[in-house]
């Protein structure tokens, strides 16, 4: 059984920061690219930041100079830094995994095969 369980999330102010993690069980981590996404209330769920199963990446252009992900394999964990929190920042975030190349970054929420349950930012002015 496949899980993937995000932590980190939380109530910050607006130039503050938080780290998500996201750790797997039941698959075989390293074979899969990884992403984050996330959803606001009343909008759709978008792409915040995507991770091959090396070290390419991907990142939404809000977020790009302020987010990072990254990954451990060793820890079956993947990461995302977000620096320079704005209020707009502000939705659930989830962890998604889709086995794929070892090159490829996937972007597109139906690519993924699996989610995790989600984890509450909140960003205050």
């Amino acid at each position: 059984q496949v899980q993937l369980v995000e932590s980190g999330g939380g109530l910050v102010q607006a130039g503050g920061s938080l780290r998500l993690s996201c750790a797997a069980s039941g698959l075989t981590f390293s074979s899969y690219a990884m992403g984050w996404f996330r959803q606001a209330p009343g909008k759709e769920r978008e792409i915040v930041a995507g991770i091959s199963r090396g070290v390419n990446s991907y990142y939404a252009d809000s977020v790009k100079g302020r987010l990072n992900i990254s990954r451990d394999n060793a820890k079956n964990t993947v990461y995302l830094q977000m620096n320079s929190l704005k209020p707009e920042d502000t939705a659930v975030y989830y962890c998604a995994a889709v086995r794929t190349s070892a090159t490829a970054v996937r972007t597109n929420a139906y690519a993924f095969d699996y989610w995790g349950q989600g984890t509450q930012v909140t960003v205050s002015s």
